[in-house]
């Protein structure tokens, strides 16, 4: 049975971290071979299920050294119909590969300190590319195409659905319409370019508040991801009143726009002490900033210099 949904602890007070950029780590770090960069073919052995666990071990270390929980994201963010079908040959095969990423996230929990709140958070992706606005789906539609996920993941353990990289703004009310009707709190994080605009030049803040006009504030919260704090750090107004609903970052280690990103043949780690220090600037600029992270090409050593900068040192 799911063990926070009723009571996200990001949404009590508790500071959670997440993971790194799992995909990044697995092709730069490990050598793996991700098709469609769907990390959910990682389960498929033993061999992968015991990468991923010493993987999450890193950041359990991290959270129980600070006193955080640990947001457990599913390796499901290529893990709708689409994608499924693309590398597994049926779309059939959504819920069973959902349910299996869930299973193990719940199995690796049970495992660790009680003392440590870890939420499951049933991943979501865009239908399209992570970068580009590319499907072009009504607000319907995308409810429609997401529910069969959604779904899946809501009958598991699974404490939310978290969609992130989401770059346009009627993907992101479809998904929150889709959770809600499942009975699971949602999380939609947006991705900006480096102008701190959603990709179809939409304000952040204007996005935030369109999603929950026509949703009923159906989201938990909004994150960004997938974008460094020097893209969109100067267009966060902390007195605006999207600005409260903005409770999550989960940052690029790369100053790179994503087109830049796109073309890149190695990882650029960034600099994990200077993406520290701008994380933990921007949680003092907005209180209500519960879940610090990384996205593409982050690891444990910058949500180790995160969690030093934004919660002290252990």
């Amino acid at each position: 049975m799911p063990r926070y949904r009723d009571s996200l602890p990001q949404l009590d007070g508790r500071p959670v971290l997440t993971d790194g950029g799992l995909e990044t780590v697995l092709v730069f770090q490990e050598g793996l071979d991700l098709p469609h960069f769907a990390s959910f073919v990682v389960l498929d052995d033993e061999a992968g299920r015991t990468l991923l666990a010493r993987y999450l071990d890193a950041y359990t270390a991290i959270a129980l050294r600070h006193g955080a929980g640990l947001l457990l994201e599913s390796t499901t963010w290529r893990a709708s119909p689409d994608w499924v079908a693309r590398v597994t040959g049926a779309a059939s095969d959504t819920p069973a590969v959902n349910e299996r990423a869930i299973e193990f996230l719940s199995s690796y929990r049970d495992e660790q300190p009680a003392d440590i709140p870890m939420p499951i958070s049933g991943c979501v992706g865009p239908r399209g590319d992570g970068y580009v606005p590319d499907s072009g789906m009504t607000a319907d539609q995308a409810a429609e195409y997401h529910r069969t996920q959604i779904e899946a993941l809501a009958a598991t353990d699974a404490d939310l659905i978290s969609a992130l990289t989401l770059n346009y703004v009627e993907e992101a009310i479809g998904v929150a319409r889709a959770a809600a009707s499942a009975g699971v709190p949602s999380a939609i994080s947006f991705t900006v370019e480096t102008d701190g605009r959603l990709p179809t030049g939409q304000p952040l803040g204007d996005a935030i508040q369109q999603v929950d006009e026509e949703t009923d504030a159906a989201p938990a919260y909004y994150m960004i991801n997938c974008a460094h704090p020097a893209h969109f750090a100067d267009t966060l107004d902390p007195s605006a009143p999207w600005a409260a609903r903005l409770k999550g970052l989960r940052a690029n280690a790369s100053m790179l726009s994503h087109a830049e990103l796109e073309e890149a043949t190695e990882l650029d780690e960034g600099d994990p002490a200077d993406l520290g220090r701008r994380m933990a600037d921007l949680r003092q600029r907005l209180a209500g900033l519960s879940v610090v992270g990384g996205c593409c090409g982050t690891d444990h050593r910058h949500l180790a210099a995160i969690a030093d900068r934004c919660f002290g040192a252990p």
